[in-house]
């Protein structure tokens, strides 16, 4: 649309020319929309064979199996609607203001537009630039909530950590005779059960009483039943109090609460607090930092740790930091075999797995980088026909402005500033409109970065700097053309 108008000027004598044989206002039209459904017509053929190049790239990032249903004819008839619609908006405009060109303005030296003519070329050019601009910001704030959130420390060490389930047997049957092997073997400094995976907890608990509760309070905790080698395994940090030890018998009914939870059920000094819980009285041993539970965006939820050794399902191994890896899923999977001879040796690293927290973000700003270099390109596209016309236009005035001894700065300086102007009336648009979304975007985060202000200073700087370098070719390509070769034309 906006390159068919900018070209009205060129298509003014033929338009002149075929009203004067008799060519009625309604064929001109039919004519126009027609160029215009060829060209969508060729750009659905282009995009079609696009699609087919890059859409195995294209669900390997979005972890998608999408398929182009060309055997489907309802996926035809959806196309060639597209290819219609696209035509009647591109070419509806473009259409209706050439054929409304007065002959005889035409044929005596061209139809000169007013003033308000390039308005529509101009809205066009800003509306295309405010997308590019609003997408490049969505872009930076995405991979930098998810750094925000990756730097963001999570309490414990989860490194050379390998988890696996035993699923026949209970655990409490074979844990010390596993765990005797594994560390004897060499290859494996200290083992652990669990009954969740380390920074994945989803069982909570509620109903637990305490000494100055709010009797209306409908509390909730996370929960995560361990051994008492487990703190040893992770290297959590005790605030407060001990850890749990197999040589204390009492801690079969002991407590440790995280720095959360302590401040969730209002304890000053919780070590020796009592609490009830099922159908039994617990008491706190000692309280741990913050660690992250479930996800790296949540805040870290109250959680409390108790031994029950028949509940643990999970093994976590850490591995010496000295052995290969291979080695020692060799020989963890030896040893497993053992106690689950026909079972399937399933493990999984926790830091993979907490790697894995963040493939969502990952996925959507892959996806919105991508869209916003294309949404970049397309409108660097457009800008650069728009000022290759604008450019055509001015010629005898870039060539007078030579004779008179302008310099190539000074005529660059003049073709630009048009549209350095309406880039950044774009990206005025597009801060407020990138702040509102993205603030929402945010919003679903509990643990959310500030938007800083270089965000869009940089955005603005990149945009500018774009959209400079694709009208400066032009610019300068007309600011060192011959001064005589473009008057003797005129």
């Amino acid at each position: 649309m906006n390159l068919m108008t900018a070209q009205s000027e060129k298509r003014a004598g033929e338009i002149g020319f075929r009203k004067t044989v008799g060519s009625f206002k309604k064929q001109l039209i039919s004519q126009f929309l027609t160029e215009s459904m060829l060209v969508s017509l060729l750009a659905f053929i282009v995009a079609l064979g696009l699609s087919l190049l890059f859409l195995p790239f294209f669900n390997e990032i979005a972890e998608k199996t999408l398929q182009l249903p060309v055997l489907d004819i309802s996926f035809w008839g959806i196309a060639l609607l597209s290819i219609l619609i696209t035509s009647l908006i591109a070419g509806s405009y473009p259409a209706f203001y050439l054929s409304s060109f007065k002959p005889i303005n035409a044929l005596k030296g061209g139809f000169k537009s007013g003033k308000l003519a390039s308005i529509p070329r101009k809205i066009l050019v800003v509306f295309q630039y405010t997308i590019s601009v609003v997408l490049v910001i969505a872009t930076i704030i995405i991979y930098r909530q998810i750094e925000y959130a990756k730097d963001r420390p999570i309490g414990y060490d989860q490194n050379n950590i390998v988890a696996f389930a035993l699923k026949e047997e209970k655990i409490d049957r074979h844990f010390d005779a596993i765990r005797q092997e594994l560390i004897q073997s060499g290859m494996i400094s200290e083992v652990a059960a669990s009954d969740h995976y380390i920074g994945s907890i989803y069982t909570t608990n509620g109903g637990l009483e305490w000494r100055g509760k709010d009797p209306n309070m409908t509390d909730q905790f996370y929960t995560m039943r361990i051994t008492p080698e487990f703190g040893n395994l992770i290297d959590w940090e005790i605030t407060r109090g001990r850890d749990f030890s197999k040589e204390m018998k009492t801690d079969s009914t002991g407590f440790i609460l995280n720095e959360a939870a302590v401040k969730y059920m209002g304890l000053e000094d919780p070590i020796g607090e009592k609490i009830g819980w099922a159908d039994g009285e617990y008491h706190v041993i000692g309280v741990v930092g913050d660690m992250l539970n479930i996800s790296p965006y949540d805040q870290v939820r109250p959680t409390f740790y108790v031994q029950q050794a028949n509940r643990p399902w999970l093994l976590n191994a850490k591995i010496d930091p000295g052995v290969p890896a291979s080695l020692a899923i060799e020989k963890i999977e030896e040893i497993y075999a053992k106690f689950e001879p026909s079972i399937p040796f399933d493990y999984k690293f926790l830091d993979q797995e907490y790697a894995k927290k963040f493939a969502f973000e990952n996925r959507i700003g892959k996806l919105v980088s991508f869209f916003a270099l294309l949404a970049i390109f397309i409108s660097c596209l457009g800008l650069f026909a728009l000022a290759s016309f604008v450019t055509e236009q001015r010629t005898k005035e870039i060539g007078v402005r030579k004779v008179l001894r302008a310099s190539v700065y000074s005529l660059w300086q003049m073709l630009s500033k048009d549209f350095a102007v309406l880039v950044l009336i774009s990206c005025l648009i597009a801060v407020p409109v990138a702040l509102h979304l993205m603030g929402r975007w945010l919003q679903k985060y509990e643990y959310s970065m500030e938007i800083s202000w270089w965000i869009f200073g940089i955005t603005l700087l990149a945009v500018v700097t774009f959209a400079l370098l694709t009208v400066s070719y032009q610019a300068i390509k007309a600011a060192r053309t011959n001064p005589t070769i473009s008057l003797r034309n005129e």
